[in-house]
C-alpha cells in the first residue's frame, strides 16, 4: 500500500467505533482484576495473575487491531473460502488432538497459551456468507441459495458440538438475524420463535394439570397454539378465508365442545381430540397444496407437522439429556429449585449483583467476587464483578456502552456499498448482539448457563482476539467504503 493511501485509510477509519472498543476493552481489564485480584499476590501487572494476562491479550489485541487496517478488502474478498476451509480443518481436527478440559475438547495448547478455534471460526463463516451472497444471481429466495448459506453455518456448529462445546454452537444461530435482514423469509425466524414456545410452555406445565381435568396444562397449550399459529400462517401467506374457516371450525370447535364434555359429562383426556384435530388439518393443507400447487401451502403443512409433533419430540430428547443439562434446564424453567448444584452460579451471580447496591462497593472491594462464592467469575460470570463493584449505576454504564457500540455497528453495516460489506457487518452485529443479550441473561438468570464471554470483559485470549478480528476487518472495509466515495 502506498504511503498516501495509508493516509487515507487513517482518515477513513470510524475512530467513534474504535474509540467504544477500547473504553470495552479498558474497562474489561478493571472487571477482570476485580473478579481475580489476590491479598496474596497484589501486583496487578505480573504475568502470573490473570489481570497481568489480560494486558498481554489487549496489547496483542491492539497491534492485532492495527495489522487487520493494513490488509485490503479485496484479500478477503479473494481468500474468503480459503479460510472457511481452513478453519473447519481446523475444527476437525480440533475434535481429535485437543486434550480433554472440563469436559469438552475445545482447546489447542499452543505454548504457554491455549486457544479455542471456535471463537476464530465465527469471522470465517462471516466471510464466507459474504462472499457467497455478493456473488452475482444469489436470490435468498432461491432454495438452493438457502440451502447453502445455512450449510455454511451449520456444519461449523455440528463440529463444535464434536468437541461437546454446545454453548459455543449455539452462537452460531445469530447468523439468522443477518439473513433475515437480507431478505430471508420471516416465517423461517416466527418457526424458530414458536418452537422455542413451544418448548418451554410444554416444558414447564408438563406435570400440571387443568383444574378436575385429566389434561396436561403443557400439552394442551402446545396443541392449541400449534392450531392457533398454523391458521394464522394459512390467512396470512395464503389469504384463503374459507380455509382458515373451515379449519378454525374443525379445530377449535372440536377442542371446545371436547372440553364442555370433559367437564360436564365424563373427564377425560381432551389432548386426544386435539391431537386427531391437528391430523385432519395437517391432511386438509396437504390436500389443498396438491389441489392449488402452491409451496406455501406445503410449507405450512411442515410447520403443522413439526409443531404438533414436538412436544412429544421435546420430552424424549429432554430424558436423554445429561442429568447436569435436564436439572439446568428444570432450574431454568422454575421446576426444580437447586442453589447449591445447578443453579448454584446463577444464584451467588445474582447475590453479588444485588449486593453492590446503587453505587457499588467499590474497586477491589466486592465480598462475593474476593471469597470466590461465583465460579467463573472472571470469564463467563464476568458482569456480576461489575454489578458489585460497581453497583446498578456501573451495571448500567456498561450496557449503555454496549448499547452504543451496538448502534454503531448498525450504521457501518447499513452504509456499505456493496453485499459482502453489508453482510458480513450485520454478521460481526449479530454475533455481539447474541453473545451480549445472552451472557447478560445468563448472569441475571433470564437466559441458560450455556457458557459464552461477554465480548471483551470476559478474561481470555481466544475471544479477545475473535472478537478483535471480527470488528477490524470490517472497520477496513468500511474505510476503503469511504476511500471509494472520495
Amino acid at each position: 500500500m502506498t504511503e498516501q493511501g495509508s493516509k487515507g485509510i487513517f482518515l477513513s477509519i470510524d475512530w467513534v467505533t474504535i474509540m467504544l472498543y477500547v473504553i470495552l476493552i479498558m474497562w474489561g481489564w478493571f472487571s477482570v482484576c476485580g473478579a481475580c485480584y489476590d491479598f496474596n499476590n497484589p501486583d496487578l501487572f505480573a504475568w502470573e495473575t490473570n489481570s497481568g494476562k489480560q494486558i498481554v491479550w489487549g496489547g496483542t489485541s491492539l497491534v492485532l487491531a492495527t495489522v487487520l487496517m493494513l490488509i485490503e478488502k479485496r484479500f478477503y474478498d479473494t481468500a474468503a473460502y480459503v479460510i472457511y476451509g481452513s478453519m473447519i480443518l481446523l475444527l476437525a481436527v480440533t475434535i481429535v488432538i485437543a486434550p480433554d478440559t472440563k469436559g469438552s475438547r475445545s482447546w489447542l495448547p499452543m505454548g504457554p497459551v491455549k486457544i479455542q478455534p471456535a471463537e476464530f471460526a465465527k469471522f470465517a463463516v462471516a466471510l464466507a456468507l459474504g462472499k457467497l451472497m455478493d456473488k452475482y444471481g444469489f436470490n435468498i429466495k432461491n432454495l438452493k441459495d438457502i440451502g447453502t448459506a445455512i450449510g455454511l453455518i451449520v456444519l461449523p456448529m455440528l463440529l463444535i458440538i464434536g468437541q461437546k462445546e454446545t454453548g459455543s454452537a449455539l452462537v452460531y444461530f445469530a447468523f439468522f438475524l443477518m439473513l433475515y435482514r437480507e431478505g430471508m423469509t420471516g416465517s423461517l425466524l416466527f418457526t424458530g420463535f414458536a418452537c422455542i414456545v413451544y418448548f418451554v410452555v410444554g416444558m414447564k406445565f408438563s406435570d400440571d394439570y387443568i383444574t378436575n381435568m385429566p389434561v396436561s396444562i403443557g400439552e394442551f397449550t402446545v396443541l392449541l397454539l400449534a392450531m392457533i399459529f398454523t391458521i394464522g400462517l394459512v390467512w396470512v401467506y395464503c389469504h384463503n378465508t374459507y380455509a382458515v374457516k373451515i379449519m378454525s371450525y374443525t379445530c377449535l370447535g372440536s377442542t371446545l365442545l371436547a372440553m364442555l364434555f370433559s367437564i360436564y359429562v365424563i373427564p377425560f383426556d381432551v389432548c386426544y381430540v386435539m391431537l386427531g384435530a391437528c391430523v385432519l388439518m395437517i391432511l386438509y393443507i396437504i390436500g389443498l397444496a396438491v389441489y392449488t400447487r402452491l409451496y406455501k401451502y406445503g410449507l405450512i403443512a411442515a410447520f403443522a407437522i413439526v409443531s404438533t409433533s414436538l412436544f412429544y419430540l421435546s420430552s424424549t430428547i429432554f430424558d436423554h439429556l445429561a442429568d447436569h443439562q435436564r436439572t439446568r434446564i428444570e432450574v431454568l424453567l422454575g421446576k426444580k429449585d437447586d442453589p447449591r448444584g445447578a443453579g448454584y452460579n446463577v444464584n451467588q451471580a445474582k447475590i453479588a449483583i444485588g449486593s453492590g447496591g446503587l453505587t457499588g462497593k467499590g474497586f477491589l472491594n466486592g465480598t462475593q467476587t474476593k471469597l470466590r462464592y461465583v465460579p467463573e467469575q472472571h470469564t463467563d460470570f464476568i458482569f456480576c464483578t461489575v454489578g458489585e463493584e460497581e453497583g446498578f449505576i456501573g451495571a448500567a454504564g456498561v450496557l449503555i456502552v454496549y448499547l452504543l457500540f451496538i448502534w454503531r455497528l448498525i450504521v457501518v453495516s447499513e452504509r456499505q456499498t456493496d453485499t459482502m460489506g453489508r453482510v458480513y457487518g450485520y454478521c460481526v452485529l449479530s454475533i455481539f448482539l447474541f453473545h451480549l443479550f445472552i451472557n447478560v441473561g445468563m448472569v441475571l438468570g433470564l437466559t441458560p448457563v450455556i457458557g459464552i464471554p461477554l465480548p471483551f470483559f470476559s478474561y481470555g485470549g481466544s475471544s479477545l482476539w475473535g472478537f478483535t478480528l471480527l470488528l477490524f476487518i470490517l472497520l477496513r472495509m468500511d474505510a476503503e467504503r469511504n476511500l471509494k466515495q472520495k
